[in-house]
């Protein structure tokens, strides 16, 4: 059966909910209206304004909230609108979730899960458009996921309910209206990456709403002749680095993939762990493909040149392979 990214979101609260009275959603939205992208759209009716909570807009005081829940005992799952956002409860999410079972000797666990849409690629312009998703990955004591398929997006937030740490789900806008066949959803490991295509000759590194663009582009060079393997990292902290060594041992050449900025990008924790694990597996350096070092533009055409497009990985790979 058919099924969409935003349905599969929707379809997996809803289980937590009917499965455990603990859980609740909240957040800007989510009740009346439906949740700013309608995954939580309709859930009002069926659970009732008690467990379907639309909050202030304040994300420092709500964030707040849904830790103070977790630690009596709650299993709150809390949308933040936008990743941009988010930065207004950086003190809840940083100093506090992320910190208090180190600073309570173990006593304390923060079992909150905290989902956020993240990414370009729909016009909203320098201010709704970051991939934030590495100052997260940067912080120990949360676990940070990037479902970048339907079927992740289903199965991974039991899993992250079931953390007594607090986990961050990032949702890329461009996912939301993806769909794929899902007939039944299955366990989802939420420790390690996933390869989503075999390939010899060069690994595409990438995760959340770069993965369609790392498969459109092996495919493409598939068709050039060029067997790409594509890598999805989705586990971003902590993050697969036996998986990505595996690879790039295997292809001997490699590609990170990342809407994020390039410096101080994600791209560049995988890249420097591949020259930790793997330097002497590789063919040629390993390089970066990555948003330019600008506020995302509001024109279409600006903002599609500004972010990583499938044209660019594929010119990129050719230029890996001349650098044997």
């Amino acid at each position: 059966m058919k099924t969409s990214y935003r349905e599969a979101m929707r379809d997996a609260i809803r289980e937590a909910m009917q499965a455990d009275p603990r859980v609740f959603l909240m957040g800007e939205d989510v009740g009346r209206y439906g949740g700013t992208y309608a995954v939580s759209k309709g859930l009002l009716d069926e659970f009732g304004p008690a467990r379907i909570r639309d909050t202030p807009l304040s994300e420092l005081g709500f964030v707040g909230v849904g830790i103070g829940a977790a630690i009596g005992g709650m299993r709150p799952i809390i949308e933040i609108m936008t990743v941009n956002f988010s930065l207004l409860a950086l003190d809840q999410i940083v100093n506090t979730a992320a910190s208090l079972r180190h600073m309570s000797g173990g006593q304390f666990s923060v079992p909150v899960v905290v989902r956020m849409a993240t990414g370009a690629g729909r016009q909203l312009a320098a201010q709704h458009s970051h991939s934030l998703e590495n100052w997260y990955a940067h912080i120990p004591g949360i676990r940070v996921l990037a479902p970048s398929t339907v079927a992740d997006a289903r199965g991974m937030l039991a899993p992250a309910l079931a953390d007594p740490d607090p986990v961050i789900i990032f949702e890329h806008v461009q996912l939301y209206n993806t769909t794929e066949d899902l007939d039944w959803p299955q366990p989802v490991d939420i420790d390690s990456a996933r390869i989503r295509r075999t390939g010899s000759d060069i690994s595409l590194i990438a995760y959340g709403g770069s993965v369609p663009k790392a498969t459109a582009a092996a495919e493409t060079l598939a068709g050039q002749g060029l067997d790409a393997e594509v890598v999805d990292l989705r586990v971003l902290r902590p993050l697969d680095t036996d998986l990505i060594t595996r690879s790039v041992s295997k292809t001997h050449r490699a590609i990170v993939v990342d809407e994020g900025w390039r410096s101080g990008s994600l791209a560049s924790e995988v890249m420097a762990r591949i020259v930790e694990t793997a330097f002497y597996e590789l063919d040629a350096p390993p390089r970066r493909v990555c948003s330019a070092e600008v506020p995302v533009p509001y024109a279409k055409h600006l903002e599609q040149a500004a972010i990583p497009q499938v044209n660019t990985i594929v010119s990129t790979a050719w230029n890996v392979i001349g650098d044997r």
